[in-house]
């Protein structure tokens, strides 16, 4: 007795995700695991987009460019994951500038008014950033956020902490360093336009 065609088809269709996932799941979980400090939310997340992968293809939707829609869904679910692991509230994050004046980060991003260019980079400036702050160790990161952000002096720190101010600055030194690098290809990419 010969098999229905819809079987075969199925079967195929399982056969062609079966090598997708072979083909893609180290590159895949690397990719993820560069921005995402945690391996469990790391592992979930390659795990969600292969199981978004099986659902388009139940679906019947067409992916043309399988490898590039895999990776756009991990950049997705990776926004996702920081989303709901927000740090650092930005609108609500001030620095006091020389004369007393409290200003917000927004103040320091290109103003959403100067265009569609200045929007855009604006909206790539918070999300990497938002990105490379989950990035940093815990204690890097409270560092950072309280002294920059926050405007809190490290003397305030180290007393409410009890840890000792050059441990702080050290922290906060590896903060601006990793952030540093994150954010500078973006500013790079930018400049150039």
């Amino acid at each position: 007795m010969e098999e229905p065609l819809s079987v075969i088809a199925v079967t195929e269709q399982d056969r062609q995700i079966s090598e997708v996932v072979l083909e893609q799941r180290s590159r895949l979980r690397n990719f993820i695991r560069r921005r995402v400090p945690d391996p469990s939310d790391a592992e979930d997340i390659v795990q969600e987009v292969f199981y978004e992968l099986v659902e388009a293809n139940r679906l019947l939707m067409p992916i043309e460019h399988v490898t590039g829609w895999l990776f756009r869904v991990a950049r997705n679910r990776i926004t996702d994951l920081f989303r709901k692991k927000k740090p650092v509230a930005f609108s609500d994050a001030a620095i006091e500038d020389e004369a007393g004046e409290l200003l917000h980060i927004e103040d320091l991003l290109p103003s959403p008014d100067a265009g569609p260019e200045a929007l855009y980079f604006r909206s790539v400036l918070l999300d990497e950033l938002e990105f490379a702050l989950g990035e940093l160790p815990e204690e890097q990161r409270e560092v950072f956020v309280a002294h920059e952000l926050e405007g809190r002096s490290f003397k305030e720190l180290a007393a409410e902490s009890g840890v000792n101010m050059n441990t702080l600055l050290s922290r906060k030194r590896y903060a601006v360093v990793h952030l540093r690098e994150r954010l500078q290809s973006i500013y790079d990419e930018f400049a150039r336009k």
